[in-house]
Order: structure tokens, then C-alpha cells, then sequence
């Protein structure tokens, strides 16, 4: 999950977009969506740990010249909350929101790409759907099996 976060921070800064990006990442619990996320901080620089944004919903960073904010909407009971935490502020140019639980969203926040993860008998798979044009760059050429 890590290699697949790291590529996906490569894809990101290769794209070259400028618009901000909405990444949805969806799987159940323990399913490697901070791993990910933590990949891809890595790869673009952070040399810290990354824990999931649980209890602090959002926590932004600041790497490769982008704002990235990682939330986490697993504590949310209902999409209007969403109002209060203020993402649609965040979403400026160059921004990237990596959204961990986006179903609890509804349809409050409309990601450029979906990825769900899910356990097999052999691990996990993962499954993009893009949305948008800068979600179609992110998955051109993105190998998306974690290994």
C-alpha cells in the first residue's frame, strides 16, 4: 500500500494539475487507506509518521509545493457536519484532499478519483473510478495492484 501511495504521489506531480484534486479513498476497517496515504506523503517528502486523522478529522501538509490535507471522515453521523470542517475552503489550486471514508460524505464532496480497497483470499485489490479529467491523468499510466 505504501508503493501504491508512493506512485500515486508520483502520478500527482507529473500530472502537472493545477486544479485542486479530491482523492476518495474507501475500504473497511484496517484495509490500508492511512498506508496509503502515508506512501504517498513519503514519497513526496514527509519524513515523519502519519497516523490517521481520526479524532483530529484533518491534517495538513505541505510538500512538493502542494497543500495536502489528509481527513478522515469515519466519526462523521451525517454529511452536513461536513459544513462545519470547512473543506470546500481548502479546495484551492494545487491543493490535494485525500479523503479516508468519502461514502459518509454522501454527496457533499465529489472526488476526481475513488479508490476502494478490499481484502481477497490473496490480499487486497484496489479499484480506481475517475471522475474528472485530472482524475483521468491520475490514473494514466498509475499500476494500481499494491505490490
Amino acid at each position: 500500500m505504501r508503493a501504491l501511495g508512493a506512485r500515486l504521489g508520483a502520478a500527482i506531480c507529473d500530472a502537472g494539475v493545477e486544479s485542486p484534486l479530491v482523492i476518495g479513498l474507501t475500504g473497511e476497517l484496517g484495509a490500508g487507506k492511512t498506508t496509503l496515504v502515508a506512501g504517498l506523503l513519503a514519497g513526496l517528502g514527509h519524513a515523519g509518521p502519519v497516523r490517521s486523522p481520526t479524532y483530529t478529522l484533518i491534517e495538513p501538509y505541505r510538500l512538493a509545493g502542494r497543500d495536502l490535507y489528509h481527513c478522515d471522515l469515519y466519526r462523521l453521523r451525517d454529511p452536513a457536519e461536513l459544513d462545519d470542517l470547512g473543506l470546500r475552503d481548502l479546495a484551492v489550486a494545487r491543493s490535494v484532499l485525500l479523503v479516508e471514508w468519502l461514502e459518509r460524505a454522501g454527496s457533499r464532496i465529489a472526488p476526481d478519483l475513488l479508490l476502494r480497497i478490499a481484502y481477497v483470499p490473496q490480499g487486497r485489490t484496489i479499484d480506481a473510478e475517475s471522475a474528472s479529467e485530472a482524475g483521468d491523468q491520475l490514473c494514466s499510466g498509475l499500476r494500481l495492484d499494491p505490490a
